[in-house]
């Protein structure tokens, strides 16, 4: 299997190249074009998952592209302009905001993790995406991608978050951008997640509520 991004970093699309009888794991509706040796199969994982799956922001299916008469490649993209990588998961798992999930090799696990009432104010959901084993995840962001290596401390807007590491030398809490909360809204912040340990996070150039809370401002009300 292989995978390479294509047309970075503004409309970026994953081609995974799959030799017979390997496949990938991707979110529904991913799938921009296939060959026709592939085969879908569709699944929820169980229905607990799949529920969590959907509180946490993401669709209740899975769709697993099977090179199943031939080799052959799938074309992937999410469904906002932006972004790819693909980030190695060998050992050390990953955090990954709900919306920048987009595939995953079968190697990899992805569950729905509680986080509690900090991943909640953070608007990410009450459940954050967890993926662990050993493989590779593509995940998305709504603008630019840049990895950030945090030693010591670094504190990022939590719209702005695609995915960390899931690693005890790591820790993060989310906190208020300025010294209260009136500070922190008058300010346009918010809420940050501070970071402090070492480890790799990635971080999306737009915030995906930011532009949606603008354009909403924009349009007509709706008549009842």
């Amino acid at each position: 299997m292989n995978i390479e991004i294509y047309y970075k970093p503004a409309h970026a699309v994953a081609r995974v190249v799959l030799n017979q009888g390997e496949s990938i794991v991707a979110e529904s509706g991913a799938m921009v074009s296939m060959s026709n040796t592939i085969q879908i199969q569709t699944a929820a994982g169980g229905i607990m998952s799949g529920l969590k799956r959907m509180l946490a922001g993401e669709s209740f299916f899975r769709n697993t592209f099977l090179a199943d008469s031939g080799p052959g490649e799938v074309l992937l993209a999410p469904p906002l302009c932006g972004d790819l990588t693909v980030l190695p998961v060998e050992g050390t798992g990953w955090f990954i905001q709900s919306s920048s999930y987009l595939a995953s090799t079968p190697g990899i696990e992805i569950t729905s993790k509680l986080g509690g009432f900090k991943t909640f104010f953070a608007g990410e959901g009450v459940f954050l995406l967890k993926a662990f084993g050993q493989g590779q995840v593509v995940v998305g962001a709504y603008g630019g991608l840049e990895r950030v290596d945090v030693e010591g401390q670094m504190i990022i807007d939590t719209g702005h978050l695609v995915a960390w590491q899931d690693t005890p030398e790591l820790t993060y809490r989310v906190t208020k951008a300025g010294s209260g909360w009136i500070a922190s809204w008058m300010s346009g912040e918010g809420l940050v997640c501070e970071f402090t340990g070492h480890g790799t996070v990635w971080i999306q150039s737009r915030n995906p509520s930011g532009v949606g809370r603008l354009i909403g401002r924009l349009l007509p009300p709706r008549k009842s």
